[in-house]
């Protein structure tokens, strides 16, 4: 399985930004894509995750109601819909493959080549 990410860039506070992993190869029907980022000095965090088979969603609390996780997965895609960016906000994302949505990203196997988002004005 590879996961190819892309979407990040340089956004203003209060901007927003949507990121795509689409998988590629074969894999089971049960499996959930989640996103995970690493800020510059800080250790890596899980940021949401979704369900390729019931759609259910987690998002970390520093994020609830602000990103959206959605997945196509006629195309085999995810989006991570980011609203109302801030500077704390500014990391490496990555997405990643798992059997469940692991609460330490170390867990994670199947990891994408990450994606830069930067909050700044």
């Amino acid at each position: 399985v590879q996961l190819q990410a892309s979407g990040g860039g340089l956004v203003q506070p209060g901007g927003s930004l949507r990121l795509s992993c689409q998988r590629s190869g074969f894999i089971s029907d049960n499996y959930v894509i989640g996103w995970i980022r690493q800020a510059p000095g800080k250790e890596r965090s899980r940021v949401s995750c979704i369900s390729s088979s019931t759609g259910a969603t987690y998002y970390a609390d520093s994020v609830k109601g602000r990103f959206t996780i959605s997945r196509d997965n006629a195309k085999n895609t995810v989006f991570l819909q980011m609203n109302s960016l801030t500077p704390e906000d500014t990391a490496i994302y990555y997405c990643v493959l798992g059997p469940i949505c692991y609460s330490d990203p170390a867990d994670f196997r199947s990891w994408g080549q990450g994606t830069q988002v930067t909050v700044s004005s």
